[in-house]
């Protein structure tokens, strides 16, 4: 047998750039390039292979170890899993970094390939500098936190055991049911022994996307089902969007009559003005698909992991008799709420459904009373675009003017605070994947990195970055790494002077925004009642911040001076931010639904124990669907 003497390090950097995936006959590179901050765990071994060939790998620098697995999930994401970004750290603080992008990925089920280096295997030098020591184990170090947010998790102790562990990476990135972040820990002294690697472990692999299919005999009892149904729905969630299901899914909207709500990842399931499209569902939904959802008495889940937000916390289907029909490549999903588990990929499911149902649809009735809410649901929107607040614009009035400006391919990117909840009831989505919403971890500080993620993965496509001063001031160092790699985001720097979501969250739960505003302590208190909310403002200047990064920036005191720096923004090569100063407590509302949110049993408010009562109305809606 053939075989080439290679570092572990450099034997990594050539099999990675040889792997590919396929699905439908169409190939796609699997990993497309390396993030990385390099330190003393991977300069020498990953860092000097990446460096000998930089033509087999391109390497990408970054400013912050999180973030760089939040571009890289950003770009999985918007390559719809078929392709993704390496990440490698020292040992330390920089691997731990990326624990929490690592948990986002697993949790959003995106493929992101995480290479942090370790402590020496041989343990000559122990401890060396960053090293956690056990006292029970020997083997010990920050890497194993990994372990719980990891998809897959492997040390290479030895340079031949990258083999099977790197092959077995593969497998799980690669996978539509089990894919998340794969995480391999490096030691930093065998990333660089040799090893005399097989030569064909090198050679272009090519790993084949499958599109699965239910079983016939679920299938027809799926459709039995559904043929029963008077008020059926379908919830999309992400995997219509990853299985490149869309069209199969609004041509069976428009011949069957079945309206159909989405979840945050599967928002653009539908373009927003389709035969049926109800919008958001959930405790972030619109009135329309709420509605609709309650009053369902069958609900067909297609890619979706039935969050506590879609479900509203379990309120959101009350017909006493409502069944579930769940098309999901992982079972696990399938089986959610007592389900009718069809096992299978979206698209493929989705067309076997119709063929099976070619002379069914709902009944008229139905049909129009589902549209008539869709119709109203988009006046409300148009209401709330439109508000015309003063003296400072209402968040929905900053979401409106965007949404209008933007294009139609252009993509609306967001994670964390009360825009995600706006966003997925208000925005009016026309593209598959103009809709970005990282909301599986609601991760404060993924927007902008993931931004670059989509970005690089679509360079044809405007993104438009919605982040809250919060989240801001989190993570915005990965402006600079967008001006370095000239992949220019229009970041909307919404700014209403601190943690808005969580405050308008403890204010309904009797709490007065405690602890949420970015304000000078008044009182000894650091609260936003009415008694403390007048403290002095924060010498804080986030635009001056971002035109230090590097940035464009654009400051709008209104929504005229806004849709002006939007205008112009389209006119530039390079990141522009546009600060724009937002009403903090004119939120848009709740539409019939709840969110499970506990609050103290027993408290000296009132406010308090008003809103314990209210919470325990809401627990009485709750329902087990067994």
């Amino acid at each position: 047998m053939k075989t080439v003497r290679l570092t572990m390090a450099q034997a990594l950097v050539r099999f990675l750039a040889a792997q590919h995936t396929e699905r439908d006959g169409v190939e796609h590179r699997l990993i497309e390039g390396c993030f990385g901050i390099f330190g003393h765990g991977n300069l020498a071994g990953v860092g000097q292979a990446l460096a000998q060939n930089p033509e087999l790998l391109t390497y990408y620098q970054a400013r912050n170890e999180q973030a760089m697995v939040h571009t890289a999930a950003g770009f999985a994401k918007m390559r719809n899993r078929l392709s993704t970004f390496a990440c490698t750290t020292s040992i330390g603080p920089g691997a731990t970094n990326m624990v929490t992008g690592a948990a986002a990925a697993t949790v959003n089920r995106l493929p992101v390939l995480l290479l942090p280096g370790d402590v020496f295997a041989s343990r000559r030098p122990d401890p060396v500098l960053q090293q956690l020591e056990g006292d029970s184990r020997g083997d010990i170090s920050v890497n194993d936190a990994f372990i719980p947010v990891s998809k897959y998790f492997d040390r290479i102790q030895r340079p031949e055991q990258l083999v099977p562990a790197v092959l077995s990476g593969m497998r799980v990135l690669t996978s539509p049911a089990d894919t998340g972040a794969v995480t391999l820990a490096l030691p930093q002294d065998v990333q660089t022994e040799a090893f005399e690697y097989p030569a064909e472990f090198f050679e272009r692999r090519v790993w084949h996307i499958p599109r699965a299919r239910p079983d016939d005999a679920a299938l027809e009892h799926a459709v039995a089902l559904i043929r029963g149904s008077k008020r059926p729905v379908v919830i999309a969630g992400g995997g219509v969007v990853y299985s490149e299901a869309t069209e199969v899914l609004g041509a069976f909207a428009r011949r069957t009559g079945i309206p159909v709500a989405e979840t945050q990842a599967g928002k653009g399931a539908l373009a927003f003005d389709a035969p049926g499209a109800l919008g958001g569902v959930g405790a972030t939904g619109t009135l329309a698909a709420n509605r609709v959802a309650a009053e369902a008495d069958l609900v067909i889940g297609v890619g979706t992991r039935y969050s506590d937000f879609t479900t509203a916390s379990h309120t959101a289907f009350q017909d006493p008799d409502v069944r579930f029909i769940n098309v999901n490549v992982a079972e696990a999903d399938g089986h959610k709420l007592a389900g009718l588990a069809l096992t299978g990929d979206a698209r493929v499911t989705l067309e076997a459904l119709d063929q099976r149902l070619r002379d069914w649809s709902v009944p008229d009735g139905y049909r129009k009373s589902c549209e008539q809410l869709r119709s109203d649901w988009d006046r409300e929107v148009t209401r709330l675009y439109n508000l015309g607040h003063t003296p400072l614009p209402a968040q929905s009035e900053v979401l409106g003017a965007v949404n209008e400006l933007s294009a139609a391919r252009d993509v609306v990117v967001c994670a964390a605070g009360s825009m995600p909840g706006d966003l997925h009831k208000l925005w009016r989505t026309r593209d598959p994947k103009g809709y970005h919403v990282e909301y599986g971890y609601s991760t404060m500080g993924y927007e902008i990195a993931g931004g670059l993620g989509v970005k690089l993965a679509d360079p044809s496509r405007e993104v438009y970055v919605m982040v809250g001063d919060g989240s801001y001031l989190m993570m915005s160092q990965e402006i600079v790494t967008s001006i370095q790699e000239r992949a220019k985001l229009t970041v909307v720097l919404v700014d209403n002077e601190g943690f808005a979501s969580i405050g308008g969250l403890s204010r309904s739960k009797g709490m007065a925004g405690f602890g949420t505003r970015y304000r000078y302590r008044s009182g000894g208190s650091l609260g936003d009642d009415a008694e403390h909310s007048n403290g002095e403002r924060l010498p804080v200047d986030l635009a001056l911040n971002a035109q230090g990064l590097g940035a464009e920036v654009f400051r709008a005191r209104n929504v005229e001076e806004l849709r002006d720096a939007l205008v112009a923004a389209r006119k530039i090569d390079r990141t522009v931010v546009i600060h724009v100063l937002v009403d903090r407590y004119e939120g848009v509302p709740s539409y019939e639904t709840w969110w499970e949110v506990p609050v103290a049993e027993v408290s000296t408010s009132p406010d308090v124990n008003k809103a314990r009562d209210e919470h325990e109305l809401g627990l009485k809606r709750r329902r087990w669907h067994v």
